[in-house]
């Protein structure tokens, strides 16, 4: 089956008549631009099997009456395995008597704003390693002595943002749908390089789904995340300087733009079905209305070129 975005399947829900259910998907839509980008393909089962891409087969010309070595690519077979994230939403049906069922729809928007601010962080953040129970971000899959990582400099403290190296990391994603996740502070940072002569950077605004205008360096969208309950940022200036590159690892100060190739074959999530929106009605015992919300879901990178790490920025001004 094709992926799908979450505002596509919010679309499906609604003319299935499953209003509440569209409303909760598009709401995790609009909140997490990260989420509303990144196309889901449903799958059966509780995990995602696949090849990964690894080396190509040789190819070579020919003369006339010869014949061609024989070769082939070589292919890493993976698997991604389902997690399953949700949560309740709880209302007191005496609020909804007093001020209508606005009320319950109110909370549980805030509700799934919520759930949308975690799972958007375990997008980059998210380690099975330290809780099983999660699925694995985009940190804990990108080796930064690998070829998919680009390290700022050697300062403990972090290094500034240099459009030469965001180049390169563009330069290590295949695929036509790219994009670069980063923090709103060094969106900030980019659209002040693009008014300063000696540095430049070519930054224009464009509108997503929503109608929202979304910033683009060289035609790649600029997407920030959404930021958890307590206002922290997913990419926050909380990593070390150097990660350990030039040498021991440094102070806490600094951050990583991550860049993406989204779409099938590339990058994505997997679930098993779409967002399970379920109206459970009065508790028994305790006076609370609940609606429960359950997504089995997970990240998965299909290709060896799909996502890329620069690691180890400063929040400084931009250089060429």
């Amino acid at each position: 089956m094709a992926s799908i975005t979450l505002l596509e399947a919010a679309k499906a829900a609604f003319n299935g008549g499953e209003t509440k259910r569209a409303g909760v998907i598009a709401t995790f839509a609009r909140a997490s631009a990260w989420l509303a980008n990144l196309p889901f393909r449903s799958i059966p089962g509780n995990a995602y099997s696949y090849n990964q891409e690894s080396v190509l087969p040789g190819v070579a010309f020919r003369g006339i009456n010869e014949g061609y070595t024989a070769s082939a690519g070589v292919i890493n077979p993976a698997a991604e395995a389902l997690r399953v994230a949700g949560g309740d939403l709880t209302v007191d049906p005496a609020l909804v008597k007093m001020f209508g069922t606005e009320v319950r729809t109110t909370q549980e928007t805030m509700k799934a704003k919520a759930l949308a601010a975690t799972i958007t962080t375990k997008l980059v953040k998210g380690d099975s390693s330290s809780d099983p129970r999660e699925f694995d971000g985009l940190q804990a899959r990108i080796n930064i002595a690998g070829n998919q990582f680009v390290s700022a400099g050697t300062t403990d403290a972090g290094d500034a943002l240099s459009l030469f190296k965001l180049d390169q990391l563009l330069g290590k994603i295949a695929g036509p749908n790219r994009q670069l996740w980063l923090n709103k502070a060094m969106i900030q940072r980019l659209t002040q390089a693009a008014r300063t002569t000696t540095v430049g950077g070519f930054i224009m605004w464009t509108p997503d789904a929503f109608g929202r205008q979304i910033p683009t360096y060289n035609a790649v969208p600029l997407v920030e995340p959404y930021p958890e309950n307590d206002g922290t940022e997913p990419l926050a200036f909380d990593e070390q300087g150097d990660l350990g590159v030039g040498g021991s690892p440094g102070g806490t100060t600094s951050t990583s733009i991550y860049a993406l190739s989204l779409g099938d074959g590339y990058a994505g999530g997997i679930q098993n079905g779409t967002m399970d929106v379920r109206d459970l009605g009065e508790d028994t015992e305790t006076p609370i209305l609940t609606t429960r919300v359950e997504w089995l879901i997970s990240l998965v990178v299909e290709h060896p070129r799909a996502v890329a790490r620069y690691g180890g920025i400063a929040n400084a001004a931009v250089v060429a």
